[in-house]
């Protein structure tokens, strides 16, 4: 285990762990809980420590406040980057893909419970969750041709089409408009609309912990490495998984329980 995440303490973020679900709040709600230097690294280096921290089982993302995230602090980040050289703005933006790419390795469940503003990185990491709640009030926007930039920003370009479609994506990466909630229901950005999306996150994540912790994580694998290869390639590679799988403990206590007409108790081995 890399930490523990029962005493774990972030300085740039609130830690909550129970019940096998950790639960992450972005927390600068006076300025819609921007992102700095920082921040950026401390949660990339939290979801790279969750590839080996086998107690927590799924993750629930969050902003405090009534707002998830409204991206790069502009006098934290964006001046700063105006004034760097080529090489340490190549190592920012390596630095946010990390965070990424982190996140999708890592091997737990992340939903992300959405209220208010979700705009520029903040919308990216509600991107590069699994699951996604958000309430009505929700504004998603992929902003960053607003500030000059592309919509190639942290594998927007990448994900999001595969999400909501290419021409819907191409759209709200070329404009940086809002989305609205009622759009992104529509088109499956958001999985629920919900006026208690925390709530309801958290009571996925701990149902989602209860279950059979190799099988999630390695649905999450497989939805992520199948995206790149062909169906008969992915045939193949869900065989393997899956026979993996049938080697686990929690698999012959399914058995077990359906065979006695009872509920499975999973253990996670």
């Amino acid at each position: 285990m890399s930490f523990d995440p029962a005493s774990f303490a972030p300085t740039h973020f609130l830690w909550d762990f129970a019940d096998g679900v950790a639960t992450i709040t972005l927390n600068r709600p006076e300025r819609k809980n921007p992102l700095t230097f920082e921040s950026y690294d401390e949660l990339r280096k939290t979801f790279w420590d969750l590839d080996e921290t086998y107690a927590v089982k799924a993750v629930v993302l969050t902003g405090a406040g009534g707002n998830f995230c409204s991206g790069g602090d502009v006098h934290e980040i964006i001046g700063p980057l105006t004034k760097m050289d080529s090489h340490g703005l190549l190592k920012f933006t390596s630095m946010t893909g990390d965070l990424v790419r982190a996140m999708r390795a890592c091997p737990q469940p992340i939903i992300a419970a959405v209220e208010g503003i979700c705009a520029g990185a903040g919308a990216i990491l509600a991107m590069a969750s699994d699951i996604r709640f958000a309430s009505p009030s929700a504004k998603t926007a992929f902003l960053f041709t607003r500030v000059g930039l592309s919509g190639a920003d942290m594998g927007a370009c990448a994900i999001l089409p595969r999400i909501i479609g290419h021409g819907r994506a191409a759209e709200l990466l070329f404009t940086g408009r809002n989305m609205s909630s009622d759009e992104g229901f529509a088109w499956g950005f958001w999985n629920r609309l919900t006026e208690q999306p925390l709530a309801n996150a958290q009571a996925l994540a701990r149902e989602l912990a209860s279950g059979p912790t190799v099988g999630h994580a390695v649905t999450k694998k497989q939805l992520d490495a199948e995206w790149h290869v062909s169906i008969e390639q992915a045939l193949r590679m869900e065989a393997e998984a899956q026979a993996v799988c049938m080697e686990t403990n929690d698999f012959s206590r399914a058995f077990e329980a359906f065979a006695a007409k009872e509920k499975p108790v999973f253990k996670g081995d």
